[in-house]
This record gives C-alpha cells, sequence and structure tokens, in this order.
C-alpha cells in the first residue's frame, strides 16, 4: 500500500490503525509553524495545563492567550513527532524568533531546541509539558548575567513571562 492509499485508509504502510493523537500533534505543530493561534487553541481540551521554563498556564483560554502573543512574533518552527498513543504523545521541536523583553525593546535572537510531551483525552490536548535549557535559552534571549540569574531564580523568569503575557491581554483589550 502507498502512502497515499495508507493515508485515504486511515492506515499506515505497516498496516497498523492510522493515530488521531498523531495527526492532532501534527495539525497542532503545523499550526504553531503558520502561527495560526485559533486552531493551535482548538487543539486544546478547556481545562488544558501548559508548562514550559516560563509558563505555567491552567485553562483553554490562558494558553489561547500565550499563543496569540507568540503568534505575534516573527516565529519560525520545525518540528518532528516521535510518537503519540491514545494516552500520550512526544515531539522535538526548534523554534526560532527575536525575544523582546517589552513590545518597543530590542530584540535578541533565540534558537530554542525543546522536547514536549503531551498527555490527550477526547481527542484533544489535555496537558502539555515542554522542556529546554533554561540557561540555554536565558544567555540568548537575555545575555549572560541576567540569563544566568533567570536559571537560578526560575521564579523570576516566570514572573515576568507572567507580566508579558498580562500585559499583552491587556494592550488586546485596549480600543483602537
Amino acid at each position: 500500500m502507498n502512502s497515499q492509499a495508507a493515508v485515504e485508509s486511515g492506515t499506515d504502510p505497516g498496516g497498523n490503525a492510522a493515530s488521531t493523537e498523531r495527526q492532532l500533534l501534527e495539525r497542532f505543530f503545523a499550526a504553531v509553524q503558520r502561527r495560526d493561534h485559533e486552531t493551535i487553541a482548538s487543539c486544546y481540551t478547556e481545562d488544558a495545563t501548559f508548562e514550559d521554563i516560563a509558563f505555567s498556564l491552567s485553562g483553554r483560554s490562558e494558553i489561547h492567550a500565550m499563543w496569540r502573543m507568540i503568534a505575534a512574533s516573527d516565529l519560525r518552527v520545525t518540528f518532528v513527532v516521535e510518537d503519540a498513543s491514545t494516552q500520550e504523545g512526544h515531539a522535538r521541536w526548534t523554534a526560532d524568533y527575536t525575544f523582546r523583553a517589552k513590545p518597543d525593546a530590542p530584540g535578541r535572537p533565540v534558537h530554542n531546541e525543546l522536547r514536549s510531551s503531551f498527555a490527550f483525552r477526547d481527542g484533544r490536548i489535555a496537558r502539555q509539558v515542554d522542556e529546554s535549557n533554561a540557561l540555554r535559552w536565558g544567555m540568548q534571549a537575555l545575555g549572560p548575567v541576567r540569563g544566568v540569574i533567570s536559571t537560578l531564580l526560575p521564579f523570576l523568569r516566570r514572573r515576568a513571562a507572567r507580566r508579558k503575557l498580562d500585559d499583552f491581554k491587556a494592550r488586546e483589550r485596549q480600543p483602537r
């Protein structure tokens, strides 16, 4: 069976049932590549959780706000879905973007390598945990001194990220 026939029949070339969750992750990361925050948000359950070196978020609306903020950037992404079952999945991806502490601040280029772990429920992402090298990220995004400090005192990094997201949401609410 060729690959196109495999897709149409719902099986992979080895004869295994195609994974709905794998398709979900492929759709999710393709939307991240396009910076399509609406499609990204639709991949999460209403009560989903998200955690990475900057954020610890609960609920689709908070996660969606983060992705809206990220979608407004110059994000470029490559990804590989490593595995997906009905319960969990994993992917490796790279994110290249310009980090700005504030919208009008000068930017610093960041190349972040991540590994994401997902838990699924009802065909959607119920939990996402992204792991990356906090020191490497901090050195790129914040410079040597602030980067080391943000690694040694992660609560400062999280507080700054939370403030940045809250400021973004406040700007969204302002009339134009």
